[in-house]
């Protein structure tokens, strides 16, 4: 156990799924894995452990932002034994090629701080996913006629964001997209030697101001979390 997770040793597998949403982990472990069993509750950061075909998996919340994320990925990582994590969120596109429902596989992670930045202090750390995750993502996303877009993406420091210009130039300079946590975990996976990777979801557009409707949102995230599963056994 540790402060933050509950589970046993053992209970967590290798390869771990990291939604933020707690409830999305419960939902992925109970639709995709065979027998998922409850290995965490603790401050009700649900995490499940099953196997996905005969490949051991945990699914675990994260919680929203780069702070919250950095406490399990921390744990998972050091105090679990967990090799490969792979980030399945929301995001929310910054360019009209991407559209909704398209995935989008982050190569790069642009931010303005994360919690490691006390760590850098004057060194500017360019955090980037695992080539062979990201490879074998775009392999299945493309097997299954998928939408997909692979590039750089911006993760924020704040969900109402109050920032045009910002915005605008990471518009200009080609970002994808914008969710909240991915810099953090693919600055910790470098510094512990884990394999990374975000496949995110486009819910929503910041161009557009378009949301993906919630009755369309399981079967969205559902070929995300397939996408995954595939990429971390490719």
């Amino acid at each position: 156990m540790t402060i933050h997770i509950g589970a046993e040793p053992g209970d967590i597998a290798e390869t771990v799924l990291l939604p933020g949403d707690p409830r999305r982990a419960e939902w992925a472990a109970n639709t995709f894995l065979d027998a998922p069993r409850c290995v965490n509750e603790v401050r009700g950061m649900l995490g499940y452990t099953g196997t996905w075909m005969g490949q051991p998996v945990t699914v675990h919340g994260s919680g929203m932002g780069m702070p919250s994320l950095s406490i399990y990925v921390n744990e998972l990582i050091r105090d679990y034994g967990a090799k490969t994590i792979i980030r399945i969120g929301s995001a929310g596109a910054m360019q009209e090629s991407v559209a909704m429902r398209d995935l989008v596989f982050a190569m790069t992670a642009t931010s303005l701080s994360t919690p490691s930045l006390g760590f850098f202090r004057e060194l500017n750390f360019a955090p980037s996913a695992d080539f062979g995750l990201l490879r074998a993502a775009v392999a299945a996303a493309e097997a299954r006629g998928m939408p997909h877009h692979v590039g750089g993406i911006y993760s924020s420091d704040v969900f109402y964001d109050e920032r045009p210009d910002l915005n605008e130039a990471l518009v200009r300079h080609g970002v994808l997209a914008v969710e909240m946590e991915t810099a953090e975990l693919y600055t910790l996976a470098a510094r512990y030697g884990a394999r990374a990777l975000s496949v995110l979801t486009i819910s929503d557009h910041l161009l557009t101001g378009e949301d993906l409707p919630s009755d369309d949102r399981e079967k969205s995230f559902g070929d995300m979390v397939e996408v995954a599963l595939q990429a971390a056994f490719a």
